[in-house]
């Protein structure tokens, strides 16, 4: 009887075992905690296509900046401690009197609420630049608003990346330029620290970067054009090219349409 028990046992474990091999893994698309199952629960439909969290929470993102960088920038114009710095700000302002206005479209017609004051960390950054004076309050406008724009430039790639809704895509194409144009012109003061936007950059990566090697002593050989082959017509325009360090703010200002806009 002990023989036979002990024997039932075994066959018992081998079916057991025979079982967890052939048994087929359930998809991890179907499994409660990853991420096509939280984007899934997260996402609603919408007459414009699927909202996600990501999708809203970029919305109310665009709607902070503008709570806080357009104040900033009207503050830098009535200030004008130098002609770049008004220059910068009267981008914001334009910029992110449009931009809010899309985000509040947006968030209309598709129901949903949006903060009417920047949060905690956003009104201390406006109090640091009401406070501050001189030379110090240059260098913190140029570098609070460039560190900010730096770190919700990625954001909107994400987003334009990723959205199934076409206001959200609309919101983050306006974004991208109006983001781009406001880094621009933050640079073009000359008080952007960049080593401090790098090791800030640093701290967050979670992935060592690939690449070539750095340089050595010896010119390393030309990299071959990338060109188009054969005979096809091709109409479009290349980007302007880079502007000489030189060039004043004045001379290199992205043309904006003439605007009125109280400052009061």
């Amino acid at each position: 009887m002990r023989h036979l028990n002990g024997t039932k046992l075994i066959l018992v474990a081998l079916v057991a075992t025979l079982g967890a091999l052939l048994f087929p893994v359930w998809s991890y698309a179907d499994r409660s905690g990853t991420g096509l199952a939280n984007l899934e629960a997260e996402t609603v439909p919408t007459q414009w296509g699927p909202l996600s969290a990501t999708d809203r929470d970029f919305l109310t993102k665009v709607r902070l900046a503008g709570l806080w960088e357009l104040p900033a920038g009207q503050q830098a114009v009535e200030r004008a401690p130098t002609q770049a710095i008004r220059d910068a700000g009267d981008h914001l302002v334009v910029g992110h009197t449009d931009l809010d206005q899309r985000a509040r479209d947006a968030a209309a017609k598709l129901g949903l609420e949006l903060p009417n004051q920047p949060n905690q960390q956003q009104q201390g950054w406006l109090n640091q630049l009401t406070d501050a004076q001189g030379i110090e309050y240059q260098r913190k406008f140029v570098n609070l608003l460039r560190a900010a724009h730096g770190k919700v430039f990625g954001l909107i790639g994400q987003v334009r990346n990723s959205t199934r809704n076409t206001l959200i895509r609309e919101l983050a194409d306006a974004a991208n330029a109006t983001v781009l144009d406001h880094i621009t012109m933050l640079e073009r003061t000359g008080l952007v620290d960049f080593d401090a936007i790098a090791a800030d950059a640093a701290g967050t990566a979670t992935a060592s970067p690939t690449g070539p090697p750095p340089p050595g002593n010896a010119a390393p050989p030309s990299a071959v054009p990338a060109v188009p082959t054969g005979g096809a017509i091709l109409t479009s325009k290349p980007s302007a090219p880079p502007r000489t360090t030189g060039e004043t703010a004045d001379s290199t200002a992205t043309p904006r349409t003439p605007h009125s806009m109280p400052m009061g």
